[in-house]
């Protein structure tokens, strides 16, 4: 599961390692400089009259590469509310206005570090927002949610070693049989699957990590421990001073804990009255995310715009932006899976994870709401099957 407190802290830790210079690409903070609607013709997708005037979206941590696909449905010159942590403006799809506006919002410190799910029901103006199926699976008693778009076919969540220290280990176990220590966030369920798997033994799972790079380097490597396939690999080799070399790893999908992470979901009380929208808006999401991948250029220097704006202690520099992009094809992070299709659900995935995971949460002391289904936490309904990568 996603820890927003691995970011932040380990972004915290950089800071006095590494000088990372960032540069403003966008439109200026508190300055309204978006499109008027008013003046910009609605394209061939007309979202307005079935979708709200004002579609909230929230994320799960400050602007990303892993979020470049929601960046994408800004149109030119969008307004960034620094002091909020979020950015708007007209909704684009194809190079054309939609008829109705965005609104991208910041996770982790932007708000103060809760799950998006609670936020989610905190405040009925967020129509959809990040999620990932383990926190589906446990919050369901009492924050239902239902995803309609996975934009990330794996999660980037991944244990990673030294390979100095550990030259012949493929794979966590291969590390863990050595007599490493994995360090991770405490509580994280995918770490109750890796015991139980006998991946981790529990003895050599240590629940101490704290986001920051000190630990892995005090130690020269000798523990494993998590981090984001995504980030951290380049972090430690080009921007943490004491390390500089590569680190190994394996994701946490590819061990048998196969989730989806990040999905988009709305809470599942308000799936019926918005299908409509959702019918419209779904493809949207779809096709923002093809053309994020043709291109990120735009979209990642507005995404780096907008990590220099909120300052919140994130450091997020062009080369992580880049390595991110890269790495998010080149391991099946972001693909159609075994279709031709971006961001479907593959139903008997869901059916063996829901299977394998409820032990887990009743030993976490979470269980599911009584006759959860794993169909009732996602739907394909809107998903149009023409729209994938080529």
């Amino acid at each position: 599961m996603r820890s927003t407190r691995t970011r932040l802290v380990l972004a915290a830790g950089l800071v006095a390692t590494t000088a990372l210079a960032l540069t403003a690409c966008s439109s200026s903070g508190g300055t309204d400089t978006s499109t008027s609607s008013a003046d910009t013709a609605i394209g061939a997708t007309d979202l307005s009259g079935v979708c709200p005037a004002n579609v909230v979206l929230q994320t799960d941590w400050n602007p990303e590469a892993e979020h470049g696909h929601l960046y994408e449905l800004l149109g030119p010159n969008p307004t960034i509310d620094a002091a909020n942590k979020k950015v708007s403006g007209p909704l684009y799809s194809n190079g054309e206005y939609t008829g109705v506006n965005v609104e991208i919002r910041s996770g982790g410190p932007a708000i103060g570090f809760q799950n998006v799910t609670s936020t989610m029901y905190q405040d009925p103006d967020i129509l959809l927002g990040y999620v990932s199926t383990d926190e589906q699976i446990q919050n369901s008693a009492d924050f239902p949610t239902t995803a309609v778009f996975a934009p990330l076919e794996k999660s980037p969540l991944m244990i990673m070693w030294d390979p100095a220290t550990y030259p012949d280990a493929k794979t966590i176990k291969d590390v863990t049989s050595q007599g490493a220590v994995v360090r991770y966030f405490a509580n994280s369920a995918y770490m109750e699957y890796l015991t139980s798997a006998g991946i981790v033994p529990a003895a050599q799972a240590d629940g101490s990590y704290d986001g920051t790079p000190a630990n892995f380097v005090a130690d020269q490597g000798k523990a494993a421990q998590q981090g984001f396939a995504t980030a951290e690999p380049y972090i430690y080799e080009n921007e943490v001073a004491d390390w500089m070399k590569p680190v190994n790893f394996q994701l946490i999908n590819d061990t048998g804990y196969d989730y989806y992470q990040s999905v988009m979901a709305i809470r599942t009380g308000d799936l019926e009255k918005n299908s409509d929208c959702l019918k419209a808006l779904v493809p949207v999401l779809q096709q923002a995310e093809v053309d994020y991948f043709a291109d990120p250029t735009a979209v990642n220097s507005l995404i780096l715009d907008l990590v220099s704006q909120f300052d919140t202690g994130w450091v997020y520099s062009q080369g992580v932006a880049d390595y991110s992009f890269k790495t998010m094809t080149d391991l099946g992070i972001v693909s159609n899976g075994d279709n031709d299709t971006i961001g479907d659900f593959d139903d008997a995935r869901l059916s063996d994870f829901f299977d394998q995971t409820l032990p887990i949460f009743q030993n976490l002391g979470t269980p599911p709401a009584d006759g959860l289904k794993a169909t009732d936490l996602y739907t394909n309904d809107y998903i149009d099957t023409s729209i994938g990568l080529k």
